[in-house]
């Protein structure tokens, strides 16, 4: 997904990193511009994947790691065995209304960061297998690894997207920029 961050945009590393996790979400949010429900919920191949699936998770992700930095409880909890439920709109779900719980999500994720005294400031990571007892991770890691996860996940939609309509990235970028000047 095509994406440029201008340098005098950001400011500091915070507002950097910032400005990267934003990039990153617009080419998520480019990947839906123009689908309908049906189609944001599309399966287009094997992969359970699908747009609005992909849109939820890392709205859901994204939160949950927040919620975690800030040592509090998970607003939205999920298990092993509902795991799969963060990549799939439920009945009442609708692709504008996780658009919205996303952007919400994005603005309190910019609050709390901007708020930081210290990138090097630390919190302890949730207990996981992949993760050792007692583990502990900075600020800047929890950025970084905001701006993987939605990179990877923003990989995955390009390719359902062009699987549903043929449109690329950079048919998207064009859309979306003639859709702000127009």
């Amino acid at each position: 997904m095509p994406t440029h961050v201008p340098a005098e945009a950001h400011g500091d590393e915070a507002g950097a990193l910032l400005a990267f996790l934003e990039a990153q979400r617009g080419g998520l949010r480019r990947s839906v511009l123009g689908l309908t429900e049906e189609q944001a919920r599309r399966r287009t191949g094997a992969s359970a994947l699908t747009p609005a699936g992909l849109i939820k998770h890392v709205a859901e992700t994204e939160q949950g790691w927040i919620e975690t930095a800030q040592q509090r409880p998970h607003t939205i909890r999920r298990t092993a065995e509902t795991w799969h439920l963060s990549f799939a709109l439920g009945d009442g779900e609708s692709l504008p209304e996780m658009l919205a719980f996303w952007e919400k999500v994005a603005r309190r994720t910019e609050e709390f960061v901007r708020a930081l005294p210290s990138l090097d400031d630390t919190f302890p990571l949730p207990e996981a297998p992949w993760f050792p007892p007692e583990a502990r991770q900075s600020m800047r890691w929890l950025l970084l690894h905001l701006i993987e996860e939605t990179a990877r996940h923003a990989g995955h939609a390009d390719i359902l997207r062009e699987s549903l309509d043929g449109k690329t990235a950079f048919a998207l970028v064009d859309e979306e920029r003639a859709a702000r000047q127009g």
